[in-house]
């Protein structure tokens, strides 16, 4: 049984308006107390995730690395690691029981490993030069010190998404367990405006670093997270859960045969689940290619780049952050009113077509900055909704299992694209080509929100939606 938490009874709570989740009941000001937790959390899991995606693709191409080898290592080997532990963790978090509650252990035994990812990472430099040290009376010429440090990197990467596939997914499940459903639009909206804070940060402040103090960029990111994740375990409480169904014979086999039976099997999920795979085939190529068309190409045979240093881009990047915030805190009350679905179709529609217009628009730090901004500004409308669609749209009970299962798709998505992309940019040999990809991939993804939105109509719709697969009145 849990520790007595004063927040998941109304007994002793003076008067006012209450919120409930689950068995969790909240004074307005521990709703409050609640939400800034999750939000600092968020705040530093930003910083912290925006190594992955900016420093790792700088770190291979500073050892020689081409576009395919870049998108693999730093996009769909981790992917492809994710996919593979999206069922068991998503499994594995929905059953657990404890003193903790059923997310919070997965953060706490998840935290010291990341943080030593993070730190491998930081060292790649040194550590490949030992390592060739080390193999060259072995491999002879055959070991170099650029290939020793590609597969440091590739290593602590793996290890890094590992970890942190834990975090990422049972941060956000966590969200649907103590978050009220009438505050949820406006909680993600300021987890997305709190995020785009983060971002702003590291390119701002930070991102110009990276080159010559990788490892303190590396160990201060660790830092921040470790102490903000050990508050939120501390700070932020989990209610009560009804045990969890008995386990079905056949072992992890046995399991698995079941989270795809029972995520895969309705058209509804599987029409859901096509928004993320679209639109993730455009987003992590976006986070890869972007910095090389605005800065240098570092390839022989390419098209010009903006040829802009890291510092400009940076500060071009940071901008677009700042001006998602207040759409992000608007867009929150939106969703909560209309329903995310809808706020979602105009959030991809736009996001698509600009993109298009970067395409088409950018040729100079200037006309970057303003197309950029307003690609951002469109894509801030989607991001802030989305998460909020899925404590809408999937059965509470098995929350983990059918947001991992989301989660695959979407992962599937990140492991084909930026290989694909590298492909066809060694191609075309232009990194203008990206804002093309990434906005004939939006827009497939606002095709599936269509689809998808006239499925839930038909399933009730705003009055009567009921998860498919679930007993009427057990949605949320």
């Amino acid at each position: 049984m849990q520790e007595t938490n004063p927040l998941k009874t109304a007994s002793g709570i003076p008067d006012g308006k209450r919120y409930s989740v689950g068995t969790l009941t909240y004074t307005r000001a521990a709703l409050i107390n609640v939400l800034f937790w999750m939000l600092w959390g968020d705040f530093c899991l930003v910083i912290m995730e925006s190594l992955l995606p900016n420093v790792v693709p700088l770190q291979l191409r500073w050892e020689g690395a081409n576009d395919r080898v870049v998108g693999l290592i730093a996009n769909s080997l981790p992917a492809f690691i994710a996919i593979l532990m999206g069922p068991l963790v998503g499994m594995q978090s929905d059953r657990h029981r404890g003193p903790l509650g059923r997310r919070r252990p997965f953060l706490l035994w998840s935290l010291a490993p990341v943080v030593l990812s993070l730190v491998l990472l930081g060292a790649a430099k040194p550590a490949g030069e030992l390592m060739h040290r080390l193999l060259l009376p072995l491999l002879g010429s055959g070991a170099t010190t650029a290939a020793c440090t590609l597969v440091w990197i590739a290593f602590a990467a793996g290890l890094f998404v590992v970890f942190n596939t834990y975090v990422l997914q049972v941060y956000q499940f966590l969200f649907a367990d103590v978050i009220p459903k009438e505050v949820m639009g406006k909680f993600i909206g300021s987890y997305r405006a709190i995020g785009a804070f983060g971002s702003f940060a590291f390119n701002r402040w930070i991102l110009g670093w990276v080159e010559h103090h990788t490892l303190h960029v590396y160990a201060l990111a660790a830092l921040l997270y470790a102490t903000a994740f050990s508050l939120l375990v501390w700070r932020v409480r989990e209610g009560d859960y009804p045990a969890p169904p008995p386990k079905q014979g056949g072992g992890v086999w046995g399991s698995l045969k079941i989270f795809f039976k029972e995520s895969f099997s309705q058209r509804f999920y599987l029409n859901l689940y096509l928004i993320p795979f679209f639109f993730w085939a455009s987003l992590v190529p976006f986070q890869t290619f972007m910095i090389f068309f605005a800065t240098q190409a570092g390839q022989p045979g390419y098209a010009d780049t903006l040829g802009l240093t890291l510092d400009q881009f940076g500060k071009v990047k940071g901008w677009t952050f700042i001006v998602q915030i207040p759409i992000f805190l608007l867009v929150g009350p939106f969703v909560d009113r209309f329903h995310p679905l809808r706020v979602i179709l105009v959030g991809a529609f736009l996001t698509g077509v600009s993109f298009l217009g970067c395409y088409y628009f950018v040729h100079s730090e200037s006309s970057l900055r303003v197309c950029f901004i307003l690609n951002q500004a469109a894509s801030a409308i989607y991001l802030g909704s989305y998460l909020a669609l899925y404590p809408r749209l999937l059965p509470r009970e098995k929350y983990g299992q059918f947001f991992s299962a989301n989660q695959i798709f979407g992962l599937v998505g990140a492991v084909l694209a930026p290989v694909l992309c590298g492909w066809c940019l060694e191609s075309v040999r232009d990194y203008r080509f990206i804002f093309a990809w990434c906005g004939v991939s939006v827009l497939l993804a606002f095709a599936a929100c269509v689809s998808l939105f006239r499925h839930w109509k038909k399933l009730g719709g705003d009055r009567d939606y009921t998860p498919p697969g679930q007993a009427a009145g057990g949605g949320i």
